[in-house]
């Protein structure tokens, strides 16, 4: 059985679509009640932050995944993330189950030139910090043989079903609507965008490969491009004039005095304003896998989440 954490977010969602058309016995864990799509899924409530819950939630299961997201607020963060890593640790020295982290790229900070999985940690915001704490954290456990632990890191996301990414908030869902798209940070600056249908595929093929155990995994994700040319790609699919607004850093910490989840964001602005390399090579390699283009994902987008209006 193959039990989701954090289910009925974009990763696990697009997870639970590739173990069920590959017929795959499925759980989905999570607070929120989810309906089950096919005879061989079910749902049982747990909080991530109850280990007892979590236990009882993953009886029989071969493998575990660990796709949370957690309110974008530092303080719930540092209060959370490590009773949550802790409680998945005990679980896999508890069970026997394999363990795969759907991670993000926090933990590298500023990185000049490519991220690789064998990049140091150089956090350089306090979401970073924690990030590469319970990394370390967990990948210390699985380096030791106290349990069968991997880490797969995703760029940021394109593709999600509840406007879940910046992309789809300022670019995608603005193109639909026939509005200018907005773009933070340099957008002369690379940056690359992990397709989150490529992040469920990638998180199936580590599930159903034991080999690729106790190691991190960037998954699949295309080259980078400059915010520019995504902008320009992304209005000519929709058929729309290809105008944007930049938001600099003043701008998102002026949006950011009245939204909360906006001013947890001022911290990642490096991000944005130099080039954000994220290299999937090992993967690519390693399952013959090639990503989503930003053409094919686009276009799919504007035919079923972002349709065009």
């Amino acid at each position: 059985m193959h039990t989701i954490l954090g289910a009925g977010g974009p990763v696990a969602n697009a997870l639970a679509r590739e173990l069920a058309n590959n017929n795959q016995t499925i759980r989905l864990v999570s607070r929120k009640p989810i309906q089950p799509s096919t005879p061989n899924t079910t749902w049982q409530k747990a909080d991530l932050l109850n280990y007892n819950e979590l236990l009882a939630a993953v009886k029989g299961s071969s493998v575990i995944y660990l796709t949370a997201g957690l309110v974008y607020d530092i303080k719930v963060w540092q209060q959370q993330w490590p009773v949550i890593m802790q409680n998945f640790i005990n679980l896999g020295k508890e069970t026997g189950a394999r363990l795969i982290f759907f991670d993000n790229v926090y933990s590298y900070g500023l990185v000049n030139g490519p991220m690789l999985e064998t990049t140091p940690y150089n956090p350089a915001s306090k979401k970073g910090e924690v990030r590469a704490k319970i990394a370390t954290q967990f990948m210390d456990e699985a380096k030791a043989g106290n349990i069968t632990g991997t880490i797969a890191r995703g760029a940021d996301f394109y593709g999600t079903h509840n406007l879940n990414s910046f992309i789809d908030i300022m670019v995608l869902d603005k193109f639909s609507k026939k509005q200018g798209a907005q773009w933070i940070g340099n957008p002369n600056k690379l940056h690359n965008f992990s397709f989150i249908p490529d992040m469920g595929k990638g998180m199936f093929l580590l599930g159903q490969n034991p080999s690729s155990d106790n190691q991190i995994w960037h998954m699949p994700t295309a080259a980078p491009t400059t915010g520019k040319q995504f902008v320009e790609l992304a209005a000519g699919i929709y058929g729309v004039p290809s105008k944007f607004m930049a938001v600099n850093k003043f701008m998102l910490w002026s949006f950011g005095l009245f939204k909360k989840v906006v001013m947890g964001t001022v911290e990642m602005y490096y991000q944005y304003d130099h080039d954000y390399i994220f290299n999937s090579d090992k993967f690519e390699k390693a399952f013959n896998f090639k990503p989503t283009s930003y053409a094919d994902g686009i276009k799919l987008m504007s035919e079923t989440l972002y349709k065009k209006s």
